[in-house]
């Protein structure tokens, strides 16, 4: 019902109301910037709202209006895509481990330190942690858990809630040595800002201006930079959500199994979390090896 509720504010009347003019407007301008599977989820909402008005009550709503409810959302209007259609393939450990290498050698000459700093730390956070850019920009300094678990956790508070559910709640465990970047930023750099780290809600990750938070702009223009300089073998997109990517892959390759990920990454459901890791997932190699293996066995003394 979220994506519904969502389309009803914008149009400020009754859904059944809507004509395909109007669906026009709003995925050809309001929607027009917004995440393809978000643009793709809305439209289906709306299409599964109208198959259901009219097989239940569009009689009656003629009857009583003088309108033929019909769906707005047609093939011409209709959003083009696949939600799932990407394929994200995350660099290796050396090419990260290369990037991080170069950035962090950076910040010792570059001009603007602290906010530079700020950057390459929540993008780290990224890579070793799993956070969401959002979920990482919106942190306070009361998050961070230094008491719990072995290594500290952070208490990820506005973590993305599925079908409109609303923000999502999870523990992350500082692991990947995710505490000692956490460690080294707070003590070194946290405090250049300005901020009073007494303050309630006051941010892990400031910006410039006093009191407010860094942007998501910021860290996406961040890291695009820095993969530029000083990686720039990779030739994809290297966003903050291929870093995720990268830290599933990594948790997997390591030997973790996909309940913990799906739990340290926030997934609703583990197929989610089984898309994450599928490119280092190696049951069809070995279903053919076992096969290759089965079939020498076979041959064996036949000459």
């Amino acid at each position: 019902m979220g994506h519904l509720e969502q389309v009803r504010s914008w149009f400020g009347r009754p859904l059944w109301e809507m004509e395909a003019a109007d669906a026009d407007a709003y995925f050809g301008r309001v929607m027009r910037r917004a995440p393809s599977g978000t643009r793709l989820a809305r439209s289906q909402a709306l299409r599964t709202y109208f198959t259901f008005l009219e097989l239940r009550y569009q009689t009656e709503l003629h009857a009583m209006t003088g309108r033929v409810v019909t769906c707005p959302v047609d093939e011409m209007n209709r959003p083009r895509g696949s939600k799932d259609a990407m394929l994200r393939i995350p660099p290796s450990e050396a090419e990260v481990t290369a990037l991080f290498t170069g950035w962090a050698q950076e910040l010792a000459s570059c001009r603007k330190f602290a906010p530079s700093a700020r950057n390459y730390t929540a993008a780290r956070l990224m890579a070793e942690a799993g956070l969401r850019v959002n979920e990482a920009r919106r942190l306070d300094l009361a998050d961070i858990k230094w008491d719990l678990g072995r290594f500290g956790k952070l208490h990820v508070r506005h973590g993305k809630g599925s079908r409109g559910s609303g923000p999502r709640e999870r523990m992350v465990p500082l692991i990947n040595h995710a505490g000692r970047t956490l460690h080294w930023f707070i003590e070194d750099v946290w405090g250049q800002f300005g901020d009073d780290h007494t303050r309630p809600c006051a941010p892990l990750f400031p910006s410039e201006r006093a009191g407010g938070r860094v942007g998501y702009d910021a860290v996406r223009a961040a890291l695009a930079a820095a993969v530029a300089v000083h990686l720039p073998v990779w030739t994809d997109r290297l966003t903050p959500h291929v870093l995720r990517h990268f830290c599933a892959s990594q948790l997997y390759l390591n030997g973790v199994d996909l309940i913990s990920i799906q739990e340290m990454l926030g997934h609703a459901w583990v197929a989610t979390t089984m898309r994450y890791v599928h490119v280092h997932r190696t049951r069809i190699e070995e279903a053919w090896l076992a096969a290759q293996q089965r079939a020498a066995q076979r041959l064996e003394g036949v000459t």
